[in-house]
């Protein structure tokens, strides 16, 4: 069997959001159109929006005998042993959380995920957001959060507001497909965040403990 490239993954999941809008979307009016945002790592988007001197991830962790315990810098506090993940680290290295427990991930994996969001507003003032995410890790449990960036410290809700449908697992090929109804249109204050739970269970309206069994993998913010 051919092997799909990234561009034709990104095809496929291109076409399948706009299939599913196609088929279910209701009318929207035509001065709010949709708006398809690609995602990114979360590690980057906090790298850049931070300053950091080297791009780093602040919710995963690899292993460094020298390094003492310390909290870094998101205020996660881990374990003697490890420290913050590099982007630039060896893609091979093994992954703990903040406790020094393994994600039975390497670094290469956790960033390898591609994902797009479609965002299109419903004339009751909500929004429907469909999500198509590729290399996953197969049968990892995620759930969709929206941050408020007009908030501060910056705060986070269900992408569905209850906490009830924002969540779904990864297929056995690494792939994830959802739907859900935000109460109100994102804005430039708010993006659509990935949260990746590393204990296989959703936590309901919370992420769950950063660091430890909730650690933030995607983001896609409006422009």
């Amino acid at each position: 069997m051919k092997k799909l490239a990234f561009s034709d993954i990104r095809y496929w999941i291109a076409s399948f959001i706009l299939g599913l809008m196609a088929i279910s979307a209701p009318i929207v009016r035509a001065t709010e159109p949709a708006q398809a945002l690609d995602f990114e790592t979360h590690a980057a988007f906090f790298s850049k929006e931070t300053k950091q001197k080297t791009a780093l991830d602040p919710q995963v962790f690899v292993k460094e005998s020298s390094a003492v315990a310390a909290v870094g810098p998101q205020g996660i506090r881990h374990v003697a042993g490890l420290r913050n993940a590099l982007v630039s680290d060896d893609a091979s290295l093994p992954l703990f959380n903040a406790e020094g427990r393994s994600l039975n991930m390497s670094l290469g994996q956790w960033l390898a995920p591609k994902g797009q969001a479609v965002l299109s507003p419903l004339p009751t003032g909500a929004e429907r957001i469909t999500v198509a995410f590729s290399r996953l890790k197969p049968g990892g449990h995620y759930s969709l959060f929206e941050n408020h960036f007009d908030q501060k410290p910056v705060g986070f809700t269900p992408l569905d507001a209850k906490g009830t449908e924002n969540s779904f697992v990864a297929d056995s090929n690494g792939r994830g497909v959802a739907t859900v109804i935000a109460p109100s249109a994102l804005t430039h204050d708010n993006a659509v965040l990935l949260v990746y739970h590393s204990d296989n269970m959703a936590h309901g309206k919370s992420r769950g403990d950063i660091g430890v069994n909730a650690h933030h993998q995607l983001i896609a913010r409006p422009k």
